[in-house]
This record gives structure tokens, C-alpha cells and sequence, in this order.
């Protein structure tokens, strides 16, 4: 580009640069400001969401709590299903959930009832594995409870291989133990206790050594 001599040319050059580029650079600025405050929108909202979801669980955790109120079983499932609908990412909807399958495995003896509500948690809670054990924990007891054994099995088979340091390997073995037992396969069970006993971090159950001694196996072994 030749020297420019003088400012009229200066402020040309500038016009006709402007004119050339102007447009770009506006539509730039422009994207670039949607993605700033499009992404602090969004975050907003997220924390919106979460907060909504956090005071709908403390609602929850409140009516679950209180005996006293004839309505707090109808106002846990009510909040449940919000959670369910409206906050189905959220955290706090598996956690309500879980507290729902609760009241209608032991409060409404309604185990079928519970393992839809877990089942829903689990498919919730899979990127979260201490969560997802939890949840998975909860649901093979339901479908035990629920006299479906295989499913029950399944569901445990389901948590892959868990480290033996995992305090949950323990306690799926010896649930696997109670199921195979009640299946009458007594030396399954055997085995699965003695797994249980093995993995156990919190040293021998009195509990499972009396399961472990019905099945005609000592301290000692």
C-alpha cells in the first residue's frame, strides 16, 4: 500500500477499509457477545433448576418424615413425580425416587410399586456409579422382596465386577447368598456368603456367620 501523506487520505483509507470489513467484524462481536451471555443464561438457568429441584426434595424429605400428616404418603408420590417430570436430570429426582421407592416397599407393602420407581433411579443414576450402586442395591432388594429371584439376580450380576475393597461387593454377595438360598441352592449360597465374609471391610457379621453356620460352615473356614 502506497504511504499515505495526508489525513484526508488517512480517514479515506479508513472509510473504505471499514466499508470492506465492517459488517464481518460487527456480526463477530455479535456472535461472540450471544455466546457470552447465551452461556451465562444458561448457567442461570441451571442454577435456577437446581434450586427449584432442591426445595421440591426438602418438600419431599419433610412429608416423608412426618407421621403425623395422613397426606404425607400422597405428597411424597405428588413431589416424586415432579421431580420425575420436571427435573429428570436433576440429581434430586433420583434421590426422591429412592425415597418413594421406600414408603411403597415398606410403608404401602407394594414392592412392584417401588421397582418401577427404582428402575426409573437406576437408568437415572449410570454415569454416578456410587449412586448407581445405591440405586441398583435398593432394586434387587425390591425384586427379592417381590419373590423375583432371577431378576433380582440380574440386577446384581448388573453392578459388573466390583473391586473387593468396595464395600458394596460384600453386601451383593450376601444378598446373592439369600436369593440362591431361597432358590434352594444351598451351595451357591454357601459360596456367596463366604465371598460376602472375604469382602466384608467392617470384619465378620454376626448375621452372615449365622447364615454361614446354618449351611454347616464354621468360623474357622
Amino acid at each position: 500500500m502506497a504511504e499515505l501523506n495526508t489525513d484526508e487520505e488517512q480517514v479515506q483509507a479508513i472509510k473504505d477499509w471499514w466499508k470492506r470489513n465492517g459488517s464481518s467484524l460487527l456480526i463477530g462481536i455479535g456472535a461472540a457477545l450471544a455466546i457470552v451471555f447465551g452461556w451465562q443464561a444458561w448457567q442461570n438457568y441451571q442454577d435456577q433448576e437446581r434450586a427449584e429441584a432442591a426445595n421440591q426434595f426438602v418438600t419431599l424429605l419433610n412429608a416423608f418424615g412426618n407421621e403425623a400428616d395422613e397426606t404425607a404418603g400422597e405428597t411424597v408420590a405428588f413431589v416424586a413425580k415432579t421431580l420425575r417430570d420436571d427435573y429428570a436430570d436433576s440429581a434430586y429426582a433420583v434421590y426422591g425416587n429412592l425415597v418413594l421407592a421406600r414408603q411403597q416397599l415398606i410403608a404401602d407393602s407394594n414392592a412392584e410399586a417401588a421397582i418401577d420407581s427404582l428402575q426409573w433411579a437406576l437408568e437415572k443414576s449410570g454415569e454416578h456409579k456410587a449412586l448407581a450402586l445405591v440405586v441398583r442395591n435398593r432394586l434387587a432388594r425390591a425384586q427379592f422382596s417381590a419373590e423375583r429371584y432371577d431378576d433380582a439376580l440380574a440386577t446384581i450380576d448388573g453392578a459388573g465386577s466390583v473391586e473387593s475393597a468396595d464395600a458394596f461387593a460384600a453386601i451383593f454377595s450376601e444378598l446373592r447368598g439369600d436369593i440362591l438360598l431361597v432358590q434352594g441352592d444351598e451351595s451357591g449360597a454357601r459360596d456367596a456368603y463366604l465371598a460376602a465374609r472375604e469382602q466384608s471391610q467392617q470384619g465378620r457379621s454376626g448375621i452372615l456367620e449365622l447364615k454361614l453356620s446354618d449351611l454347616g460352615v464354621g468360623e474357622e473356614a
